[in-house]
């Protein structure tokens, strides 16, 4: 069940970082955290793979006044995510034609989410950014979605006001990865290891 768990989490993972760089080539807006990820790229000179990953560094300091840990998962994907997304941009070239962009654009939503459903069915803990999500809801006694809102309205302002991405795409991510992410969920959840079995009789020692 471990191998499971690893390969499931470092594939999806990885093909995270490639559904970034695709909806960058597809030119037609991104999800909020990556606007403002490709804000601060524009605005500082780094490649968006490693903004990717000092964000996710940054954001991890805010998980200390939240009481919040980071799992192996979390620290794996502030890592990863960054280093393929700048692999993915160095493979995929920019598409300009609109059905290309259109099919660039649907193919990046569909690995986001099928990548969203691995790592998050390996169990190996959240990514930073969720991780603040669900600390801010849990400290402040808010709703996970009210918190997912301010955040993601909050970075999304941010990164357009830097000059990031944003279109049809941010529209398209926000209305189709939440359903797309339930309905793949099931298929990716590694069971949780079932617990022993109450008054069970104990194994006899040789």
């Amino acid at each position: 069940m471990m191998t499971r768990r690893l390969i499931q989490l470092f594939t999806g993972l990885a093909m995270y970082g490639i559904s970034l760089a695709m909806f960058i080539r597809a030119g037609l807006g991104l999800d909020p955290w990556d606007v403002f990820h490709q804000g601060l790229a524009n605005r500082t000179g780094m490649s968006i793979g490693l903004v990717v990953i000092i964000v996710s560094f940054l954001v991890l300091l805010l998980w200390i006044p939240l009481r919040q840990w980071p799992g192996f998962g979390t620290l794996c994907n502030a890592i990863l995510v960054g280093v393929f997304a700048d692999i993915g941009l160095a493979l995929i070239p920019a598409v300009s034609q609109l059905f290309g962009q259109v099919s660039m654009l649907a193919g990046a939503v569909l690995l986001n989410g099928i990548a969203s459903a691995c790592y998050i069915g390996a169990r190996f803990g959240p990514g930073a950014r969720d991780g603040l999500m669900t600390g801010l809801a849990r400290r402040t006694g808010w709703s996970v979605r009210l918190s997912r809102t301010l955040i993601e309205v909050t970075v999304l302002a941010i990164g357009w006001v830097l000059g990031g991405s944003v279109g049809v795409g941010t529209v398209v991510y926000a209305l189709a990865i939440g359903p797309l992410v339930q309905l793949l969920l099931p298929r990716f959840m590694v069971p949780a290891a079932l617990p022993e079995t109450a008054g069970a009789a104990p194994a006899t020692v040789p």
